[in-house]
């Protein structure tokens, strides 16, 4: 589905083929499970290595590194809330997530970038809460920011895309 410079794909994302990737990382960088370790496989050893010298990345924040192996120019790694119930400010976290990440990706030139379904896997966030505020957070980037061209929601699984399409139809 597309929405304007929007788009829902079920699909890797570590095969788009768009200037910047956006990874779903753990504090220290260095690979995990799920789409971290799916793109650090993908990237090769460079990416870990670029990755030790960057010294971490709080929760809500990104960091940019190159894409080696990868399709994309750029990862962008970006830390995403752990579900606690929703009190601990995990919405606005998660908001932060995608604001810093489309931030980081218009300072490095990127005029397209991949998002995955950050916090939604092993972190816990619930995914119909978690696709409304990408959605909303996304709109409102690209409202201020029109030389960003596209922004793809890569979905893991049909589930997924069905959230993030009806978020979109929704206009969250």
């Amino acid at each position: 589905m597309r929405t304007g410079a929007i788009e829902v794909v079920q699909g890797d994302i570590t095969k788009e083929k768009v200037d910047a990737i956006v990874n779903a990382a753990n504090t220290s960088l260095l690979g995990g499970g799920g789409v971290d370790g799916a793109i650090h496989r993908a990237a090769g050893p460079e990416l870990v290595a670029e990755c030790r010298t960057l010294g971490g990345c709080p929760t809500g924040e990104a960091k940019i590194t190159r894409g080696y192996r990868l399709p994309a120019r750029w990862v962008i790694h970006t830390v995403g809330p752990v579900w606690h119930g929703g009190k601990h400010h995990e919405d606005e976290l998660l908001a932060s997530c995608y604001r810093r990440s489309l931030e980081v990706a218009v300072e490095n030139g990127a005029r397209s970038v991949a998002f995955p379904a950050i916090s939604t896997g092993a972190y816990g966030f619930p995914l119909e809460g978690a696709t409304r505020i990408a959605v909303r957070e996304v709109r409102a980037f690209l409202e201020k920011n029109p030389a960003l061209g596209k922004v793809v929601f890569v979905c893991f699984d049909r589930y997924t895309h069905d959230c993030y399409t009806r978020a979109l139809a929704e206009g969250a």
